[in-house]
């Protein structure tokens, strides 16, 4: 770990370089840059993104610049000279939001856990006490560097003093000396910098400076007369306005340049020796990671061994849950805050710290009895005591994660709380089945309750070895994502957040690769396997009994027990099944895309003029922008390049073929490295089928996802994407594959929630809800609808529900903004249930906080009350699309759990493979393809009844000998 490396407090003069931090314009900056953005919020509900946004900032100078010496510095709330002064300093700034200032204290605790120095002083800025201390720390032989964002530091950069702004955007830090604060404000000497201000003013410190004068203005004017006060002594020599002003706003200018010195005579009992970098406390900044749910952070400090959250464990590795990366992705953003400080803080240090390690227990810390059994006659005596049981919970520990192929090592067991037992198998392979069989009727039980977390994979690792699960199921990991949407379902991170508990790291039993030590579970310490198995049980047991009531009370007990539940058994099935591939296809379509793209390449070049790196975005910028300009003022990235991503080049398409040819080119590049070349990797060797992995609780509306590979993304809406579809087939040629999917199942959806009579009465009938669309939105009948016509309604039927703007319509229909806000304004005109669905949706929200389905799913969107605009209006598009995209989600998989049940119960032979979207594929035996397509389309019509008497639901079904065709 870096701390580690960290250098001796013997300080040569060479090595003194002294660090000062201004606290609350480091504090704002990184809170309002994620914020703005996405948020980091804890399980608890509390936006930590300024703690974690601070802390990374105190990590990268710790780690890449090793200071001697160190300190934060604060403002305070006591008035300074300058608002005695100046009455209005600073007076316009807004309240602190309240998230921020709960976050102040803890950024506090963060410091003293890192053990540097806090410096405050009633009557004194921060810049003050900065300026004061970089004066007399280059008397003493430091290098200072001010840690700011905030322009005003400027003025005191010299030969050994400098501003460091931490990077941006993921960019590297910018250090400022005096050449570059030169060069940045065009002067002779960073203190004219002063001088500048004092004519522009500071509208963030509400300094007024001088009317009609700006930046690049009081750049001129004191390069030409090198100072305030020799400019006001020589108006005469300039003209106009300006020279009015000047002498108009004399007495204003002076003062705002008084008000914008930095005073570095600030009576101070603190020098720079005093800020020696000290030994950060360890278990302090631990425990405060752990309370604020830093895990990256917290391992990238402090190693492996850095056990505080959610996936330190194998099982955290089985889920199949999408970890958020805000954390590791955090970067600054490219606007300064609102302001820079000015808010009551305190110096006090935390003193919660080392309570929260105390209050995190672990195994040593609580009595518990778990039993470790080996014999048959144990595991025998074990089942006969386990028969009586309604309900308990399980686990299995096996030899890998792969749970088709994986050696099942033991399970354990848990009933009550703190006690539990873990039984091993034998490491003989018909020995092990024998005493797994025995487990048969525990589970093949329909009357029971089964308990687990990430119930997925223990399902298929006991379906591996011929175990079908009938007990009611109820896993804590799928609970808590349907009580905390957006938080982590890890069971090492829930035990901390509900039980207060740190269950035992996997790698004290298998070591891990950070430390090079790693093992196989097949080489783990036997006891030491059963207390970390048995603890898991325990821990999950638990759970349960806290996240039970917790459904109830979040109105989730409907989608948790009739959508998610049943639909386990029949992800279990699919991911088992798997589905063939037609590699010799694949390897034809592969040569085909290979010839279209040097095609596509041969022709840009020709059209162009010349060669060029089509995949270069500055050369391409260049190529389109410079040379052919297809754009009068091209629209440009932060880096300064022009922007040639896909939304980009579609909205150029029409103007040019060349164009047409680029996005042909990279359509063809995709589908060959991310599909056709990559897929035959993803073929079993055991079973010659690929199979993906289904994620239940990936995504905030409750759609289902799936990796190794992504099956979901396999694009249809293209000629060449569609023959992807070609080389997923058959088994054999008894079989075929049936494709069932929902037709429009979204506008349909949008129809009900919203009640609109005209799209209801529209389905009814059987219109064609695009060409109906088109004749109310354009005025005409439904015959003289044109082809043109029908594109656009199609495109705003699709997009309102996405919150689509007129602009988004302009771009994705290349026509002007106004004929688009027409085209939007005409709909609402004829669709008025559907406003006041979005309205009256929006309302609820910012009255309760979420949206739901018609389940009761849940969606909550804490911006949706957000000061900023833009993030508000994100969240208000969530909150239309959530409701309607998570109803068509939830009906598929109602759907699912039901069809899976039913072949089951008739001994169908035919097999569910994959959902993709609102399709459903099966693997079809030809005398089955009657009943297996009627039992398909009654499941699928009525997963929802309500719904489907709303408005009548459509599922298209089709066979053939590979997807394409059955599609």
């Amino acid at each position: 770990m870096f701390l580690d490396d960290f250098p001796d407090k013997v300080i040569r003069m060479s090595d003194k370089k002294l660090f000062l931090l201004d606290g609350m314009a480091l504090i704002y900056r990184a809170h309002f840059a994620l914020s703005a953005v996405k948020p980091i919020i804890n399980s608890k509900g509390v936006n930590t993104s300024a703690a974690f946004g601070f802390a990374n900032t105190l990590i990268d100078l710790l780690k890449t610049r090793e200071p001697s010496h160190m300190a934060v510095v604060f403002d305070t709330s006591a008035p300074t000279e300058r608002h005695i002064l100046y009455p209005e300093y600073k007076a316009q700034r807004e309240e602190m939001p309240e998230d921020l200032s709960l976050a102040i204290p803890v950024i506090k605790s963060l410091i003293g856990a890192f053990n540097i120095p806090v410096i405050t002083l009633d009557g004194y800025e921060a810049d003050d006490i900065i300026g004061t201390l970089s004066r007399q720390a280059e008397k003493e032989g430091y290098d200072t560097y001010m840690v700011t964002p905030d322009k005003d530091f400027a003025q005191l950069v010299d030969e050994h003093t400098f501003i460091y702004k931490p990077g941006r955007q993921g960019g590297d830090v910018e250090i400022l000396g005096v050449p570059e604060v030169k060069a940045k404000w065009g002067i002779e000497k960073p203190e004219q910098v002063i001088d500048i201000l004092g004519l522009w003013g500071d509208a963030s410190d509400n300094i007024p400076g001088v009317p009609g004068i700006g930046e690049k203005t009081a750049q001129k004017l004191i390069a030409e007369f090198g100072s305030m006060e020799e400019l006001l002594e020589n108006t005469e020599k300039l003209k106009g306005k300006q020279k009015e002003n000047l002498e108009t706003f004399r007495d204003q200018a002076l003062l705002s340049k008084k008000l914008a010195t930095i005073n570095c005579q600030v009576p101070l009992g603190t020098t720079p020796k005093d800020l020696l970098r000290g030994e950060i406390n360890e278990s302090a900044l631990k425990a405060l990671f752990i309370d604020l749910e830093f895990n990256a952070m917290g391992k990238r400090i402090f190693g492996a061994e850095f056990t505080a959250g959610y996936g330190a464990k194998a099982k955290e590795q089985k889920s199949d849950v999408r970890v958020q990366k805000s954390e590791e992705n955090f970067s600054l953003s490219n606007e300064d805050p609102a302001a820079e400080e000015g808010s009551e803080v305190s110096a006090e240090k935390s003193e919660t710290a080392d309570e929260i390690v105390a209050d995190l227990k672990t195994i040593s810390d609580i009595p518990h009895s778990y039993r470790h059994l080996t014999t048959n006659d144990e595991i025998k005596a074990l089942i006969r005591e386990m028969a009586g049981l309604d309900c308990f919970c399980f686990d299995t520990e096996t030899s890998s994660l792969d749970a088709k192929e994986t050696q099942l090592l033991g399970m354990s067991f848990s009933w009550k709380m703190r006690e539990g037992v873990f039984v091993s198998f034998s490491r003989e392979a018909l020995e092990a089945k024998a005493q797994i069989d025995l487990f048969s009727p525990l589970f093949e039980d329909a009357g029971r309750i089964l308990i687990g977390h990430n119930l997925k994979f223990d399902l298929a690792v006991l379906s591996a070895q011929g175990i079908g699960v009938k007990g009611k199921l109820f896993d804590t990991m799928i609970a808590h994502a349907l009580i905390e949407p957006d938080k982590r379902h890890g069971m090492d991170f829930l035990s901390q957040v509900y039980l207060g508990y740190r269950p035992v790291s996997i790698t004290t039993l298998i070591g891990s690769k950070e430390e090079g030590n790693q093992r196989s579970m097949l080489e783990a310490d036997p006891e030491a396997m059963a207390e970390y198995a048995a603890e898991d049980a325990d821990v999950t047991w638990q759970l349960y009994g806290i996240l039970l009531p917790l459904l109830k009370e979040h109105g989730q007990e409907k989608v948790f027990f009739d959508v998610e539940m049943p639909l386990i058994p029949a992800l279990v099935a699919m991911e088992q099944e798997g589905i063939s591939i037609d590699l010799f296809a694949l390897e034809e379509f592969s040569g085909q895309l290979a010839i279209e793209m040097e095609k596509a390449e041969a022709e840009v070049y020709q059209l162009a003029g010349h060669e060029f790196n089509l995949k270069s975005p500055k050369q391409l910028g260049v190529v389109l922008f410079d040379e052919l300009k297809l754009v009068e003022k091209p629209k440009k990235t932060k880096t300064g390049q022009y922007a040639t991503d896909e939304q980009m080049l579609a909205t150029l398409a029409p103007q040019h073929k060349i164009v047409e040819r680029l996005l042909d080119h990279r359509e063809a590049s995709k589908l060959k490295s991310t599909y056709v070349d990559a897929l035959p990797n993803s073929v079993s060797k055991k079973t010659g089928r690929i199979h993906t992995s289904f994620a239940q609780a990936a995504t905030s509306t409750g759609r289902l996802a799936s990796a190794n590979p992504n099956l979901q993304n396999i694009p249809i809406r293209t000629e060449l994407g569609k023959e992807i579809r070609k080389a997923f087939v058959a088994r054999d040629d008894r079989h075929l594959l049936l494709s069932a999917d929902y037709s429009q199942i979204e506008l349909r959806v949008l129809a009900a929630v919203s009640k609109d009579e005209g799209m209801i009465d529209a389905f009814k009938k059987g219109i064609d809800i695009h060409r109906a669309t088109a004749a109310r939105v354009f005025g005409v009948e439904v015959e003289e609808v044109t082809d043109d016509m029908r594109r656009k309604a199609k495109m705003v039927n699709f997009g309102i529900s996405y919150g689509i703007s007129a602009f988004g319509l302009s771009q994705r229909l290349n026509i002007p903004r106004g004929e688009a806000a027409e085209i939007i304004n005409n709909y609402f005109a004829q669709f008025s249930g559907i406003r006041s669905y979005m309205d009256n949706t929006i309302a609820f929200c910012k009255k309760h906080g979420y949206v739901e389905t018609l389940t009761g799913r849940r969606r909550y969107l804490r911006d949706i009350n957000s000061a900023n605009r833009n993030v508000q209006m994100g969240a208000e598009r969530n909150a239309i699309n959530m409701p309607i995209q998570g109803t068509s989600a939830d009906m598929i998989k109602i759907a699912m759990g039901r069809i899976e049940l039913a072949i089951r119960n008739q001994r169908l032979k035919s097999r569910m493979l994959l959902q993709v979207h609102d399709e459903l594929v099966f693997e079809l035996l030809k005398e089955e393809e009657g009943e297996l397509r009627k039992l398909v389309e009654d499941e699928m019509k009525n997963a929802l009844p309500e719904l489907n008497k709303a408005v009548p639901i459509e599922v298209e079904s089709g066979v053939g000998r590979n997807w394409l065709l059955a599609h």
